[in-house]
């Protein structure tokens, strides 16, 4: 037998909670020792931190269906130390797990698969030790799981051959998988569903068994005769068990009717009889005969399973990964995810992006999604804030079905009790629909005020970002939406996008957001804020993303701003390959108009209501809503008007051009949206009018070959009809002409026998009545010709005709009988 190969190994902690470190290298699972991982500097692990990727993980985790499954899924989801060939990787499977999911014939859930059992299963046939039978049960479930996804993938396969394709790499991945009958054949023999081995394992354990009922029920018989004849404690008596052995347990310590062992006293007594002692020992002699039974039972199904304990064992790294594959394509349905095109900076002339199976014609046109951006992710979600979202909504709508159920049942109390006038439970009604009101109007204000996605569209030739807006505006969201978006698809999550984001591959996120003040290193919440960024310059690489809250801020505005400004013309330089920062420094919004690689945004802030829209407005500095606000709020006028002068004219006037672009840019973006809602309907109705065509084509294909195939049945229908009628012209003339020929050689005959009959003596027999009959054919002869339209009687066919042509010359005339024409003799009618 191999050396044993240890499955998992250390354990780890997030946040207080255990989980194994378990990675895929050459389709094996390594184990780090913590959830910190300690290839993680101080400074990712703070990013991650910040960012609250730990709560993404968990999530995600709580997705899957095994508990090593959400450990794997934390573990994988948390290292973020994938190359960008594993991130295609995990994102074609999870991919290909939607596309199994929405199949329908797929079953990926593990909820009925015990995977720490099978794990334990494994480590137990490892050391030659016996399964227990729920590890035998938990083993088998996995095979049958295997087993039942191999049949589904054949089953699609045979229905259609191109879904192998669309399901790689998971159809290869299941297809590798090998399931022995015989084990499944085994365990369902011997194990019952319950978990026990079956009586009919084996004839030892039968035996064992039955000895075993046997012996309990004289035992019962011998309690029962023993508390019948106790008339009067008997009522206070009843036969237990106790450690294993039949006793009697007396309610009182009274002196009984039976000798017996007294196995314990005080506020009542328990005895084992004498007379119970000999069967109580053989019971215990036939329980251990019972567990040994059991255990060669067991011992014969682990050295089964150990004949194939490298497939099963490979079976279970497999149901764990594809537990970890379910989680990532069950939380993208769940979210509305949208698969990424991730691809590497360095190929962003020609991005090798991730691409999901499509049909041609789809792939053609979804295959170059906007080729000027290097980061595109339209009407994008924070994951986070939508799930609190969803998990809100839920919750008060539970509580508005909670209300209603409670003010139906106090309805039905107060018609019980509506004569009484309970005062408490008039109180508790009222208490019910004021609840049940306040849970509906939570309903209404949360359906009415989702999360608001916001649009990240930054060009190819941008390297630093500065987004600007006032306080509680969003401007922080969307640093963490943007990091997470970048996070998920590196970890082959669907981002929560409206349609197929363009994610560069980064190497590492970083970010600096927060109150980061320092008390055990002596550091104000400006000097913590430089360390981290100064940390963040040192590891950043051309390939990373750097996010920045409120960069320049917690000191002098004046010092702030130039600090800021240099930190981002030094990151623009040679920097990340991206950097995305927030201020409230009016300096950083001139970077723009004297550097190519940044650019402005701003978040947009609605000047009715004053309040922000958490929506961005590209391309456009913000500008400072604070004198405004303050008139707004009622603030005396001469402090504002001040306010205004100590702020200058010029500041005034740039706000204004400010707001004026901000003003074309709202109407810029109403435009391009209403130019997208006609282009989505020009698509739609060219989509329809290709359909249309199709039908048409295929409606005029099936009227072709319906006319065709109808004047082929007629054209064959008018064949047969025209070949019989021939056969029966054929048949009439032959029958006709054999007529014609047997009647001449009858007249001729009668012919000869009148001669015959003529140049006979007087005195023959024959007497001259027959001579008369004889001769009068030669009376009715024609002796002058007929005339066209007589009727005459043609002697050889039996029938009437009518004549149609006369010919003088040569005594022929031309009948017609029938459908026949002849031409004939004036001497072969009658008239």
């Amino acid at each position: 037998m191999s050396m044993p190969v240890p499955l998992f190994a250390a354990v780890g902690t997030i946040h207080g909670c255990p989980i194994n470190i378990i990675r895929r290298r050459n389709a094996y699972f390594k184990v780090s020792s913590s959830m910190d991982h300690h290839n993680l500097s101080k400074v990712k692990s703070n990013s991650l931190r910040v960012l609250e990727w730990d709560k993404l993980c968990h999530s995600v985790a709580s997705f899957a269906r095994t508990s090593l499954g959400r450990q794997a899924t934390k573990a994988q989801l948390w290292s973020l130390d994938q190359t960008f060939q594993e991130s295609l990787s995990l994102l074609q499977e999870t991919n290909a797990a939607i596309l199994m999911h929405n199949h329908d014939s797929f079953i990926l859930d593990l909820t009925s698969v015990d995977l720490a059992l099978v794990e334990s299963a494994i480590k137990h046939a490892r050391r030659g030790l016996p399964l227990d039978a729920n590890e035998a049960m938990a083993l088998l479930s996995l095979l049958q799981f295997v087993e039942a996804l191999q049949l589904s993938l054949k089953a699609a396969i045979k229905q259609d051959s191109d879904w192998y394709k669309q399901f790689m790499p998971l159809s290869q991945m299941i297809t590798q998988l090998v399931v022995n009958r015989s084990i499944i054949k085994l365990i369902q023999q011997v194990i019952d569903e319950d978990g026990s081995v079956k009586d009919s394992a084996s004839s030892a354990l039968k035996k064992a068994r039955d000895q075993v009922r046997t012996l309990e029920r004289k035992l019962h018989q011998l309690m029962d005769k023993l508390i019948r004849n106790e008339t009067k404690e008997a009522a206070l008596m009843v036969a237990s068990s106790v450690d294993g052995r039949w006793c009697i347990s007396s309610g009182t310590d009274q002196p009984t009717g039976f000798k017996g062992l007294l196995l314990s006293s005080g506020s009542g007594s328990i005895i084992e009889p004498l007379a119970a002692v000999p069967l109580n020992d053989e019971l215990q002699q036939a329980r251990v005969l019972v567990a040994k039974a059991e255990a060669d039972v067991l011992l014969m199904v682990t050295e089964k399973i150990q004949m194939d304990l490298d497939d099963i064992e490979k079976s279970l790294r497999t149901a764990i990964q594809l537990d970890m594959i379910y989680a990532r394509a069950t939380y993208s349905l769940s979210y509305g995810g949208t698969y990424p095109n991730i691809f590497l900076p360095e190929d962003i002339d020609g991005p090798l992006m991730a691409e999901p199976y499509r049909s041609k014609e789809k792939n053609s046109q979804a295959s170059n999604p906007k080729k000027e951006w290097i980061f595109y992710l339209p009407k994008a979600y924070h994951p986070l804030l939508l799930q609190q979202h969803r998990e809100k909504l839920s919750t008060a709508r539970k509580n508005v079905r909670s209300a209603a159920a409670e003010k139906k049942n106090a309805g039905r109390e107060y018609g019980c009790e509506r004569r009484g006038r309970n005062r408490s439970f008039i109180l508790a009604k009222a208490g019910s629909v004021s609840k049940g009101l306040f849970s509906w109007f939570q309903v209404r204000a949360l359906e009415e005020a989702p999360p608001v996605p916001v649009d990240f569209f930054i060009s190819q030739k941008t390297r630093v970002l500065v987004i600007t807006g006032p306080n509680t505006g969003g401007k922080t969201i969307c640093l963490k939406t943007i990091g997470l978006a970048a996070m998920m698809a590196k970890s082959g999550l669907h981002v929560l996008s409206s349609e197929s984001a363009k994610v560069p591959w980064f190497d590492c996120v970083f970010a600096d957001i927060g109150d980061e003040q320092s008390l055990s290193q002596s550091l104000s919440t400006f000097s913590g804020h430089l360390k981290q960024i100064s940390e963040i310059q040192l590891q950043s690489t051309r390939r990373s993303l750097v996010l920045l809250d409120e960069v320049g801020a917690g000191t002098n505005p004046l010092e702030g701003a130039a600090l800021g400004m240099s930190l981002l013309e030094s990151f623009a330089r040679s920097g990340a390959l991206l950097t995305i920062a927030t201020t409230h420094h009016g300096e950083l919004k001139t970077l723009k108009y004297s550097n190519d690689a940044f650019e402005n945004a701003c978040m947009e802030f609605d000047e009715e209501n004053f309040k922000p829209t958490y929506k961005i407005l590209w391309g456009v500095p913000g500008r400072s809503n604070a004198i405004n606000i303050a008139e707004r709020l009622g603030v005396p006028s001469t402090i504002v008007d001040n306010a205004r002068e100590l702020y200058g004219a010029a500041s005034a006037e740039i706000d204004e051009v400010i707001m004026d672009m901000e003003t074309y840019k709202q109407k810029f973006q109403e435009l391009i949206k209403e130019c997208r809602h006609y282009l989505t309907m020009s698509r739609d109705l060219h989509e329809k009018l290709l359909v249309s065509r199709r039908k048409l084509q295929d409606l005029g294909a099936q009227q072709r070959y319906k006319k065709m195939r109808e004047l082929s049945e007629a054209a064959a229908v008018a064949r047969s009809t025209l070949h019989k009628k021939v056969r029966q012209l054929r048949t009439s003339t032959m029958k006709q002409s054999q007529l014609s020929k047997a009647s001449k050689r009858k007249l001729a005959n009668n012919y000869k026998h009148a001669t015959a009959v003529e140049n006979e003596p007087q005195g023959t027999n024959m007497s001259s009545s027959s001579i008369q009959v004889i001769k009068q054919p030669q009376s009715e002869k024609i002796t002058e010709l007929p005339k066209v339209g007589d009727t005459v009687h043609v002697s050889s066919l039996g029938k009437r005709a009518t004549v149609l042509k006369v010919d003088t010359s040569k005594e022929e005339i031309v009948v017609q009988a029938g459908i026949m024409k002849l031409k004939l003799k004036a001497t072969d009618v009658q008239r």
